[in-house]
């Protein structure tokens, strides 16, 4: 599999990685987090056996850990959210000025990917310094996993919009083309959002509802049903499902 080994995420290098103070402490007690989200790394595709023994496809996601880096509250930014940072070796001047300033100020070490999660509560607990590892997420919930799609480059019609193109026979003369627009004498012009020949992919998806198959806490993993947006190595934004949550509440 693609991406970073167990080895180098795990929880006694985040251990020591990690500020030596009371509130970055791994030994801590858990406070109330409201924080639903996790930044972490595609690293493929598997298949497993569910419980009424079918066969699920799903991928393997590497779900932080993560640290909070800044807290954002009402008060002082006009709204509530953390600023996660998804822990890995980062060598030392790979970091500008102002991310080292950053992340001494906050006490944690350097980190590559920074996300800010809002949170609804306001009365959060959350503090710089805590861990938001996998074993937030459930078996059997859902989740919206958000990341960059595969680029394809310039496609045309077929690929990108799934014309069904001409007959395929010898002779035909019309196999891949565009053919007509409905632009001719009304309204003389191309409509607006055409679908054309253009550049496909490369672009941020987020797979809605997919639901969680299996949580290994040792190995900080994910499994999810179904696909996730991008290549395998790719850095991905996992956060409990929005629509439902919403339905939920209704």
């Amino acid at each position: 599999m693609a991406g970073l080994s167990a080895g180098q995420l795990d929880r006694n290098n985040f251990c020591s990685n990690a500020a030596n103070t009371p509130e970055a402490s791994c030994g801590r007690e858990k406070r109330k987090m409201a924080v639903d989200g996790i930044i972490g790394i595609k690293l493929g595709m598997t298949q497993i056996f569910a419980e009424d023994g079918n066969l699920v496809g799903c991928t393997v996601l590497q779900a932080g850990p993560c640290v909070v880096v800044q807290r954002r509250t009402k008060e002082k930014d006009g709204y509530d959210a953390a600023q996660l940072g998804l822990v890995e070796f980062v060598k030392p001047q790979r970091v500008n000025k102002a991310l080292t300033g950053h992340f001494k100020k906050a006490n944690v070490a350097p980190v590559k990917i920074l996300k800010e999660v809002r949170i609804a509560e306001s009365k959060d607990e959350t503090k710089v310094g805590d861990r938001v590892l996998v074993e937030n997420f459930k078996t059997g919930e859902l989740v919206d996993v958000t990341g960059v799609s595969k680029g394809r480059g310039f496609a045309g019609g077929v690929k990108r919009w799934h014309y069904a193109g001409g007959d395929a026979t010898h002779g035909s003369m019309f196999h891949r083309a565009p053919g007509g627009i409905g632009g001719s004498s009304f309204p003389s012009r191309v409509w607006k959002n055409q679908h054309f020949p253009g550049h496909m992919g490369n672009a941020q998806v987020t797979a809605k509802n997919l639901k969680v198959i299996k949580v290994d806490t040792d190995e900080n993993l994910l499994l999810v049903r179904g696909s996730v947006p991008g290549p395998s190595g790719v850095y991905i934004f996992i956060r409990k499902a929005r629509k439902a949550a919403k339905k939920a509440r209704q």
